[in-house]
């Protein structure tokens, strides 16, 4: 593993950044809460997977990535070890992550932020970059939920409403 360190000028904390993460993810999970469970499950659009194996693809990176990064540990990527029947189990696994992820990231020093570092073997970026992939994925994902819900004929929440 290769660490290079960059000398920046500082634009927001940590702790910004994960309020504005967690932010996002409150929203998401607003957004899990609207869908019908079985259309959490089964409903898709144009061959995309359903929201629920969305969640569970975001729910298998942020905690346990930000767990890597803390232990500098770069195993690989996996979402098999969780398959959620019920919105009650999704929802509770999205909490518990919340959770990890808040611990996790609370580790991380303002100048590991800048070190590079091999996501799951596969992606080498600096910290801040990687935190940054985790909060644009879960936008994406989320982006395809609000399009199943208005699919199915429902208002999802306001994207700006992240609190």
């Amino acid at each position: 593993m290769t660490t290079t360190a960059i000398n920046t000028k500082q634009f927001m904390t940590s702790e910004q950044l994960l309020e504005h993460w967690q932010g996002h993810r409150n929203l998401t999970r607003r957004v899990i809460e609207s869908f019908p469970e079985k259309e959490l499950f089964e409903f898709s659009v144009g061959g995309m997977r359903p929201f629920a194996k969305l969640v569970v693809e975001l729910i298998s990176i942020g905690g346990p990535a930000l767990k890597g990064i803390v232990e500098k540990n770069m195993e690989g990527y996996n979402e098999e070890g969780f398959n959620p029947t019920t919105k009650a189990e999704l929802l509770n696994k999205w909490d518990e992550e919340t959770e990890v992820i808040n611990r996790y990231f609370g580790q991380i020093s303002e100048e590991r932020f800048q070190e590079t570092f091999n996501l799951f073997g596969q992606y080498e970026f600096p910290v801040y970059q990687n935190i940054l992939y985790f909060v644009d994925n879960e936008i994406h994902h989320r982006g395809q939920g609000y399009v199943y819900l208005r699919a199915l004929g429902m208002e999802p929440p306001f994207f700006w409403e992240r609190f």
